[in-house]
């Protein structure tokens, strides 16, 4: 996120949301900044997040990537983080669960991040979860923006039907690719015609 003041942009999408959790908070301020061109900084969303925030827009996103402490833990153990380091973060006595794999990239975060090895092919899925914050009967479609000729990406399903308000529905992101530059950046958006839920797809080398 590129902004001076993303504490203030949180405390006004709190104001209007004070039951939401920071990751929805978050969420909200991500999915609904504004991009920024590539060509102002070759590090692209490594440089500026994923935009401007919007305050104004945040305030209803129409969608959001909830996660909660729990969700985090995995995260950690999926990062290799050991028991002990764990419960002096979480302040009780959390522990890694056995299986710990994927959950690294299946962190219910509103972007996508992908490291991977020059002219090898690869195949990644990540799975995400949102839930419905804006009209309780929504229909949401999935465009995807990205180079021509760069990634191979799907996204199943690739339209979701909402019929409440804090409903939650669940969508698996696909990537394969061989590749051949240093980085490629791109976003998915869901879109029902109010909203545009805009989430960076960012692979590298």
């Amino acid at each position: 996120m590129s902004c001076p003041h993303v504490s203030g942009a949180a405390a006004y999408v709190k104001s209007f949301h004070p039951t939401w959790s920071p990751a929805a908070i978050q969420s909200a301020l991500m999915t609904t900044a504004a991009p920024m061109s590539s060509g102002i900084n070759m590090e692209a969303e490594f440089a500026y997040g994923s935009g401007h925030l919007n305050p104004l827009k945040a305030a209803n996103p129409g969608l959001v990537y909830d996660a909660n402490e729990t969700d985090y833990i995995n995260f950690l153990c999926g990062q290799g983080y050991a028991t002990r380091l764990i419960q002096l973060l979480s302040k009780d006595n959390s522990t890694c669960p056995k299986d710990t794999n994927g959950t690294v990239s299946e962190l219910n975060y509103p972007s996508f991040g992908l490291s991977t090895s020059p002219l090898k092919p690869f195949s990644r899925t990540f799975k995400r979860t949102v839930t419905n914050v804006g009209s309780p009967t929504a229909v949401y479609r999935a465009n995807l923006s990205f180079p021509t000729g760069t990634l191979k990406i799907r996204v199943n399903p690739d339209v979701l039907s909402f019929t409440s308000v804090g409903q939650k529905l669940s969508f698996d992101v696909i990537v394969e690719a061989t590749m051949d530059k240093a980085m490629v950046s791109g976003a998915l958006v869901w879109d029902d015609g109010e909203h545009k839920v805009r989430s960076p797809i960012v692979v590298f080398i």
